[in-house]
């Protein structure tokens, strides 16, 4: 089984439907529970990457609250997104796993730790940063502008927003949406216009709030991201690298906030051995 045409599945959680896909063996009992970005659902995430890490771990995506098959108002903040997925997570009857976040993702991921640190084994966190960081509550007009950008040359909005603007970038840009294509039957609903505005004004409320206590994490963590993130600026992954004691650094050279979706063989071989670590 691969991405392209594994199952939606669906799940109770207090009185909801959450609609997920899971791919790949279960290790030890602990799934690799993947969130994703702003405006992102289960047809947003890299086929590569998920399977990818799928030949060695279950992974498992999903659609939070309100967003593509998932019915309900999209939380206006990171922390109920973020206590929304520990209902998710503890309604598929998991006691421990391991957290992988994409951007807004990881910001949630990061909430998720705080929220329920005995919840979580390893995290890898990419394109992302701290709350309170560097330009993070700048992200609703740099989206907005590249969103314009899109609809008057006729692309998806990620062209621009996840990826440098010279040949390697277009390139990478080119196969990402592509790959994201693959699926042909049986996909996600679209997001909606007020889950999106939602997803935005809990993005800039995080960027705005007092850094937290990062400190607190003792969990491993991975954190990656292209070394010139317009979305999320790159000196935040540097910033949070340095704030998490037991945390690995990986930077992408030449590329932007999709990093890991530019390099992306190079990111799932370096996700597993983290994963591997006793």
């Amino acid at each position: 089984m691969i991405y392209q045409n594994v199952k939606t599945e669906s799940v109770n959680v207090n009185g909801t439907l959450f609609y997920y896909r899971k791919l790949g063996a279960s290790n030890d009992g602990i799934p690799v529970i993947f969130l994703n970005h702003l405006g992102a659902t289960l047809d947003n995430c890299d086929p590569r990457i998920m399977d990818g890490i799928g030949t060695k771990y279950q992974i498992i995506p999903f659609d939070n609250r309100g967003i593509g098959a998932t019915i309900g108002t999209t939380p206006k903040t990171i922390a109920e997104m973020a206590k929304d997925a520990v209902d998710f997570i503890k309604a598929l009857g998991y006691e421990k796993v391991d957290l992988m976040g994409f951007s807004m993702g990881a910001f949630v991921a990061q909430e998720i730790v705080l929220q329920q640190p005995q919840l979580v084994r390893k995290m890898i966190m990419t394109g992302t940063g701290p709350a309170g960081g560097i330009g993070i509550d700048k992200i609703k007009p740099i989206t907005y502008k590249d969103m314009l950008k899109g609809y008057l040359t006729f692309r998806d909005p990620k062209f621009y927003l996840f990826f440098n603007q010279n040949p390697n970038g277009k390139k990478a840009a080119k196969a990402f949406l592509k790959r994201i294509k693959e699926r042909t039957e049986n996909r996600d609903k679209k997001i909606r216009l007020g889950s999106f505005g939602n997803q935005l004004t809990a993005i800039k409320a995080w960027g705005e709030q007092k850094p937290q206590d990062l400190s607190v994490i003792k969990q491993p963590v991975l954190i990656a991201n292209g070394d010139n993130d317009k979305m999320v600026p790159s000196s935040n992954t540097y910033d949070l690298a340095k704030r998490i004691s037991n945390s690995e650094l990986i930077i992408y050279k030449d590329a932007g906030h999709g990093g890991i979706f530019q390099y992306h063989e190079a990111f799932v071989k370096s996700a597993l051995d983290f994963l591997d670590k006793q």
